[in-house]
C-alpha cells in the first residue's frame, strides 16, 4: 500500500506543482537527466550483483520480449494505416512496449503475489525490460528521432547510454563477488531517487488537453500494453505448459504501466512528448485497477 500511496503522491505533486507555482525553467528537462543518468545505472549497479539466477527462470526473462516485439510489429503497421507521425509510433512503440517493471512492477508483483514472486519479478525487469530499454529501446530513440544514424553510430549510442554501461559492470561486479558494504548503501540511496523524481517529472508534464486528439492513439498504446501483451503472454505459458509463481510473476510484469523511463526516452529525443506523457500517466492510473484484476485471474 506504501508503494501505492508514493506513486499517486509523486505523481500529483507533479501536476498540482506545474498549475499553481511558477517553476525554474528546465526543470523537467533536468529531472529527466538526473533519472536516466544517475538514478537508474545506480539502481542497476545495486540490484544486479544480488541476483540469484537459475534455469526456471527462463520465463520471466524472456516474457518481456513478448511485449517489446508486439509493439514493434503492431504501431508502425496502425501508424501507416491512420497516418500517425514517425514520432508518434515511436513514441508509442517506446511508452506501450516497456513497462513499468521496476519501481512500480517490483511492489506491486510483491503486494499481489508475495515475497517469493520478488525475486522473478527483479529478473523480469533486469535480464527482459532493462536490457530491451539498453538495446531496442535506445535504437527506436534514434531511429525514430529523425536522425536516420549509420548502425554503427546506434551501436555507439547503445554502448555510450549509462544504464547500459552500469549493467555490464554489475554483471562484473557480481562475478567479483559483489561490492564492498561501503558502496551498496550509497547505490542504494541514489537508486532510490528514481521513483519519486521520475513521476513528479511525468506530473510536471502532464496536460489532459491534449487528450481529445489522442485518445485513439490512447486507445491503441494501452490496450496492448494492459491487455493483449499480458494476454499473449498467459498463452505462450499455457502452451508452453509452464505454471508457477515464477510464471505469474512473469505474465503480471507484462501487464505492467509503460515504463517512464522509456516516456523520458522519447521526450528527450522529441517523440510526441504530449501523447507519451499522456500514456505514461493514464497508462498508470489504469494499470492500478487492471494489475489487480489479472493478478486475481492467475
Amino acid at each position: 500500500m506504501t508503494a501505492f500511496l508514493l506513486l499517486a503522491l509523486c505523481l500529483g505533486l507533479g501536476v498540482l506543482m506545474a498549475r499553481t507555482l511558477q517553476l525554474p525553467a528546465g526543470l523537467a528537462p533536468s529531472i529527466n537527466f538526473w533519472v536516466l543518468y544517475v538514478a537508474l545505472p545506480a539502481l542497476v549497479l545495486d540490484q544486479i550483483p544480488q541476483l540469484h539466477i537459475d534455469a526456471a527462470l527462463a520465463f520471466p526473462a524472456l516474457v518481456p520480449l513478448i511485449t517489446i516485439g508486439g509493439a514493434l510489429l503492431l504501431f508502425p503497421l496502425l501508424g501507416r494505416a491512420f497516418g500517425w507521425s514517425r514520432g508518434t509510433v515511436g513514441a508509442l512503440i517506446l511508452t506501450c512496449g516497456l513497462g513499468n517493471t521496476a519501481f512500480m512492477g517490483l511492489a506491486m508483483v510483491e503486494a499481489l503475489l508475495g515475497h517469493a514472486a520478488l525475486g522473478p519479478a527483479l529478473i523480469a525487469d533486469q535480464l527482459g525490460t532493462f536490457l530491451s530499454l539498453s538495446t531496442i529501446g535506445v535504437s527506436v530513440a534514434a531511429i525514430y528521432s529523425g536522425d536516420r544514424p549509420h548502425p554503427a553510430e546506434i551501436v555507439k549510442r547503445i554502448l555510450r547510454f549509462p544504464p547500459f554501461i552500469a549493467l555490464f559492470t554489475a554483471f562484473a561486479v557480481r562475478l567479483l563477488g559483489g561490492w564492498p558494504e561501503l558502496f551498496e548503501p550509497v547505490l542504494k540511496r541514489l537508486g532510490d531517487t528514481l521513483t519519486p523524481l521520475a513521476l513528479f517529472s511525468v506530473g510536471l508534464q502532464f496536460q489532459l488537453t491534449d487528450l481529445g486528439s489522442n485518445r485513439g492513439k490512447l486507445f491503441a498504446g494501452l490496450g496492448w500494453k494492459l491487455l493483449l501483451s499480458p494476454l499473449l503472454a498467459l498463452l505462450a505459458a499455457m502452451l508452453l505448459g509452464m505454471r508457477g509463481i515464477a510464471v505469474s510473476a512473469g505474465i503480471l510484469q507484462t501487464a505492467m504501466a509503460p515504463m517512464i523511463t522509456a516516456g523520458i526516452l522519447a521526450v528527450e529525443h522529441d517523440l510526441d512528448p504530449p501523447l507519451a506523457n499522456l500514456v505514461v500517466s493514464i497508462g498508470i492510473l489504469l494499470s492500478l485497477l487492471s494489475v489487480p484484476l489479472w493478478a486475481h485471474f492467475l
